[in-house]
């Protein structure tokens, strides 16, 4: 399991992992020792089986199998990757009964703080330069949020799914031997909004280091006309919320390459047009 991404300490055993929280105060280990268990009832093999944890230690640790693989961020997904993220993303929202899923607790990151925390960032108008493209997004992307269309999102008609709540292209590991995908770091999991879940993977900002076809994989999904909407309506938070972060003083500029900022807003656009 690659942790070149990972924010805490990893141990790579033969066959486990063993992982040591560097921060624990949204319950993450907690989170990720309920996620793996129910993942390894309801459908096994999809994530990490979970070995052992003493998840109350300082730091928390948790043990888990090693799965074969590299991390899907930093390349190009292939057609065959794709469709590969959406069997393993379908398997996840479909084969966990709603009745289980009900009973797991919320996800901290979600609609409802997606909405508040970017209305928020807005309204503290960010330095985003002086570059007439990031001008025009910015000014399109208040319009939108000063709108009752994100409102509409934080209303869930659909039945809630076991989400990890972070689209980083990092928590997919491709196994180029069995041609399938699986799902790893769950300690911000939890009950989530299939839509929102999609947004999250389609627009994180890990898909400035290298592509991957959101309308592709949408195709590969198993969604009526109403939830397409509203995935679309989460894609357009989501490209925003981190275009407003991308300033030159903002909390994801350290992270990002050069130029990230201007692709945003032609993302932003897109989006919103």
């Amino acid at each position: 399991m690659a942790d070149r991404f990972s924010t805490h300490n990893i141990e790579l055993g033969d066959d486990v992992v063993t992982k040591r929280y560097a921060s624990w105060s949204r319950g993450e280990p907690h989170r990720e020792w309920a996620a793996l268990t129910l993942l390894a009832e309801h459908t096994p093999d999809l994530a990490p089986a979970p070995v052992e944890a003493d998840l109350d230690a300082d730091p928390p640790m948790l043990v888990m199998t090693r799965l074969p693989g590299r991390v899907l961020r930093g390349e190009d997904a292939t057609s065959e990757q794709v469709e590969a993220i959406a069997a393993a993303l379908n398997r996840l929202h479909q084969a966990i009964p709603t009745r289980v899923v009900e009973t797991v607790e919320p996800a901290p990151w979600g609609p409802a703080t997606g909405v508040d925390k970017y209305r928020a960032w807005a309204d503290k108008q960010p330095d985003l330069g002086e570059d007439p493209l990031v001008l025009e997004a910015y000014q399109a992307g208040v319009e939108w949020l000063a709108s009752t269309d994100p409102d509409k999102l934080t209303t869930n008609p659909h039945p809630p799914v076991l989400g990890l709540a972070d689209g980083n292209h990092a928590n997919y590991l491709w196994d180029d031997q069995g041609k399938r995908v699986r799902l790893i770091d769950w300690e911000d999991s939890g009950r989530n909004d299939r839509a929102f879940e999609l947004g999250e993977v389609i627009e994180h900002i890990s898909r400035v280091d290298g592509d991957l076809d959101g309308d592709e994989l949408l195709a590969h999904l198993d969604l009526d006309s109403a939830e397409a909407e509203r995935v679309h309506g989460f894609r357009r938070l989501i490209a925003l919320g981190w275009f407003l972060q991308l300033g030159p003083n903002g909390p994801a500029t350290p992270h990002n390459p050069v130029g990230t900022l201007e692709r945003q807003a032609a993302r932003v656009l897109q989006l919103l047009n």
